[in-house]
């Protein structure tokens, strides 16, 4: 019996995916079935494109059947690759040419104020979602994918990774929990992400586990950032230590997680993680990395995600996750300086300036000594508002 590879997704409620159905035969050629509603428009390329794929990687005779739902070229690659290496043993990858977009690096200060999830296997939510201008995309391994598909979920995420247009949002990807996580990096590392998020964090160990085979496969050396995300009562209590670590730019928190692990509900007011999200403050700040909360789950609420971030705001978080782009602006709203704070920054700044012309070592705004750190946090406070770039 021949053996049959499958990855990919097909029906009606599918839209940009495709599902790639392979059966190595001992003879007879290539046989190529396409189904597709483009196929008068773009079915000698899909063809062409499948078999420029299938000769790369040494297949002459088999049967390959194509359910095509407006998928495009790295989405039909990502499936034909993830159906071949079901029934072929290969370490070799089909890798579309890289758009200038994605090959960019991001800074250790960069803004994430917003950071926007999407579920690595399914395409058409990466297609455009960087049109609505979040800080951070994170192309999603963990929860959101089936077991079954994150072997395939993978490839396609390393090819969005190189193909997809972010429109200059932080390319993002959050790995599977620990050891298997360690996997995911061969496919992501090489291919240009910028930041990879590692769930359920509870020990500076597994930080440097990570960044040790990050080393091994950055050959060209780039910044590659880690965001740990603190999902437990024990990585709440080390989180200063997993904060401290090599490449750490951000410590998130993940409530849902968090309060399970102890064992209560999560509540709108978040009473029940007040101790936790403030220690990931502390730890974070004290590291001089960004402090970032929890998603908020109720995507139709928007005033109850307004307060919410009202209250991230003022517990000292820089940002938050989201699960649906229209949390962005209320999001980007909600961390913005007030006209408040923005005026006290003004004020910190120029008083500091005027005193660094007349060499005076000694800063006051009215009655009150002004300290380094309070400059800084001007500065900081300006910069998001847009009135210092």
């Amino acid at each position: 019996m021949e053996k049959i590879g499958s990855a990919g997704n097909y029906g009606k409620k599918v839209r940009s995916d495709c599902k790639a159905t392979l059966q190595l035969t001992k003879s007879g050629g290539l046989d190529i079935q396409l189904i597709s509603k483009v196929e008068d428009y773009f079915g000698k390329h899909i063809i062409s494109l499948a078999k420029e794929e299938l000769k790369f990687f040494g297949i002459k005779n088999a049967k390959l059947k194509l359910e095509d739902r407006g998928a495009l070229d790295f989405v039909i690659t990502a499936r034909i690759e993830a159906a071949i290496k079901q029934i072929v043993e290969t370490n070799k990858e089909f890798l579309l040419p890289i758009i200038d977009q994605n090959t960019d690096q991001t800074s250790k200060q960069r803004y994430r104020r917003s950071r926007l999830y999407l579920p690595g296997n399914t395409p058409k939510l990466a297609l455009n979602a960087g049109i609505h201008k979040p800080d951070g995309i994170i192309l999603d391994l963990e929860d959101s994918v089936a077991i079954s598909k994150k072997k395939e979920a993978a490839i396609l995420v390393r090819n969005a990774l190189r193909n997809v247009n972010f429109y200059g949002a932080e390319r993002m990807v959050r790995i599977n929990q620990l050891p298997l996580g360690l996997k995911d990096l061969d496919l992501i590392v090489p291919h240009n992400v910028n930041l990879i998020l590692v769930p359920k964090c509870e020990h500076a160990k597994q930080i440097e586990t990570v960044n040790n085979r990050i080393k091994e496969l950055n050959n060209q050396e780039r910044n590659i950032w880690l965001m740990p995300i603190i999902e437990s009562a024990l990585g709440v209590i080390n989180s200063y230590e997993i904060a401290s670590s090599r490449n750490v730019v951000a410590l998130a928190i993940g409530l849902e997680d968090y309060t399970a692990d102890i064992n209560t509900q999560r509540t709108d007011d978040g009473r029940e993680s007040f101790f936790a999200r403030s220690q990931i403050v502390n730890s974070a700040r004290a590291a001089g990395i960004q402090p970032i909360d929890s998603v908020f789950s109720d995507v139709n609420d928007m005033q109850a995600l307004k307060d919410n971030v009202k209250i991230s705001k003022s517990l000292g978080f820089h940002g938050m996750g989201c699960i649906h782009p229209r949390q962005i602006l209320v999001i980007h709203q909600g961390f913005a300086p007030t006209s408040e704070e923005i005026e006290k920054a003004k004020a910190i700044v120029d008083a500091y300036n005027e005193a660094k012309e007349k060499g005076e070592g000694v800063v006051s705004l009215g009655s009150k000594m002004i300290d380094p750190p309070v400059v800084k946090r001007a500065l900081q406070t300006l910069k998001m508002s847009g009135g210092n770039k």
